[in-house]
């Protein structure tokens, strides 16, 4: 591969595979059933084939292409079992591994960033790339002053490769739909449009680095690796390597699980209110759990801009549903244009609604698994269901939008972990409104 495909035609052309192999590899097993094939069997070995293919297309393309299929790996908890499988290990190929870009474009791209005499600011560079991601790859190398460095380089053509590919992909979520069952492909595909800005300019993704590692340095749960230097298409941090999360969700002892799961809780709920800024991409491949038992936590290229912390609404909300205050809730949620203006839902169908998703916060630890998080998408994505007319009451205001999607994803990491998680406490710290109400309900019936 000698540079991001970039024509159009020639990426819109990969991208249609997808849909196309899969109707065709539908078309061709269907004959085999005919022949007396093993229904099951066949519909295993079809599911594999385009498990192989979405991450051949996805991989290849990088560009917005890949960072779909991340988010989707993010998400593969929801999808059900006889889907997900087949699907799962190369989904998580794609949290941290892609085809490389040949050593001529690297050398190209950090000359146009830091200069024609780029390698004077390194005593050692390894031309083999150590990761990849979807716009860009990481380089092992010794800095000038002798300490080891990360060096994120962005490929050729990633402007025009991720634009491409969002556009194309939205039109064709009604193809890609089938592909993974029980997910909402055009919601998503559209708030990575939006956040696909903000990740091309390095400099941005550096000052965001910058800011939640002064914030957790000397921290006992979380590592941010601090930035060295940066360009608009490169950027070289400190060299930190742990044991990769997607490894642990893999192979990792109840223990281990239990561990990572709770440290990215912590992280998650404490950014806001720690730093003002919430990370805005948590997938499984950006991050990791250090020797030392911290949480290493990688690409702060979106984040989400949060100077009160997390939105008080969505934690008042979160109180009112924990304490069966279904009128009170109703009037929040209209209030704050949670409700569509012509609606008519009743208050006891809204609590109804949110109520399961607190449960994680009515104990002091809840079990995250795969199982939880399949109900939920089962539950408010059925047609059958009452719970689905609900939804479509319901209307999530933009300034929600990337918060709730950060949350649900964070959760959807915390179930692929299958741990058990004190996300009471972990709430509780840092959101104590939420509780005070209801701990003071518990004392006068105590």
């Amino acid at each position: 591969m000698t540079d991001i495909p970039r024509r159009t035609a020639a990426r819109t052309a990969k991208l249609a595979s997808l849909p196309l192999g899969v109707a065709g590899r539908a078309a061709a097993g269907w004959g085999r059933r005919l022949a007396g094939g093993d229904g099951e069997e066949i519909s295993a070995q079809l599911m594999a084939k385009s498990a192989e293919q979405l991450f051949a297309v996805l991989g290849e393309l990088k560009g917005g292409a890949m960072k779909f299929g991340q988010a989707l790996s993010v998400f593969e908890a929801a999808i059900p079992d006889e889907f997900a499988a087949p699907f799962r290990e190369s989904l998580v190929k794609l949290q941290s591994a892609a085809p490389p870009m040949p050593s001529s474009d690297v050398h190209r791209m950090l000359a146009e960033q830091f200069g024609r005499g780029w390698r004077d600011r390194f005593q050692d560079f390894d031309e083999t790339p150590a990761a990849a991601a979807s716009i860009g790859q990481v380089h092992r190398a010794i800095w000038r002053d002798g300490r080891e460095v990360a060096v994120k380089v962005q490929y050729p053509g990633a402007e025009e490769a991720l634009r491409s590919d969002l556009r194309q992909l939205s039109r064709m979520t009604r193809l890609i739909q089938p592909l993974v069952p029980g997910l909402e492909i055009k919601p998503l595909i559209a708030e990575l449009r939006e956040r696909m800005e903000e990740e091309l300019d390095y400099r941005d993704e550096a000052a965001n680095q910058r800011v939640f590692a002064a914030a957790y340095e000397g921290d006992a749960t979380v590592k941010v690796p601090r930035v060295v230097a940066s360009a608009p298409r490169a950027m070289v941090t400190e060299w930190v390597t742990g044991r990769r999360m997607s490894d642990v969700i893999a192979g990792g002892t109840q223990a281990d699980r239990d561990r990572a799961a709770a440290l990215l809780a912590e992280f998650h709920y404490s950014a806001p209110a720690r730093v003002g800024l919430l990370h805005a991409d948590p997938h499984p491949g950006n991050f990791q759990v250090l020797d030392d038992g911290r949480l290493m936590v990688l690409d702060f290229g979106a984040v989400a801009r949060l100077p009160d912390g997390l939105p008080r609404p969505l934690s008042i909300m979160v109180r009112l549903a924990l304490e069966n205050e279904p009128a009170e809730l109703l009037q929040l949620l209209r209030d704050h244009g949670f409700v569509r203006e012509d609606s008519r839902l009743a208050a006891e169908e809204a609590i109804e609604y949110l109520a399961p998703f607190t449960e994680p916060l009515r104990s002091e630890s809840f079990r995250f698994n795969r199982r939880w998080l399949q109900r939920q998408a089962e539950r408010v994505g059925d047609l059958r269901r009452p719970e689905f007319r609900t939804g479509r009451e319901l209307n999530l205001p933009p300034q929600y939008l990337l918060v709730h999607r950060v949350t649900m994803g964070t959760l959807g990491v915390l179930c692929q972990l299958d741990a058990d998680v004190p996300l009471r406490g972990i709430v509780q710290h840092w959101q104590p409104w939420i509780f005070d109400a209801e701990d003071e309900t518990a004392g006068r019936h105590a």
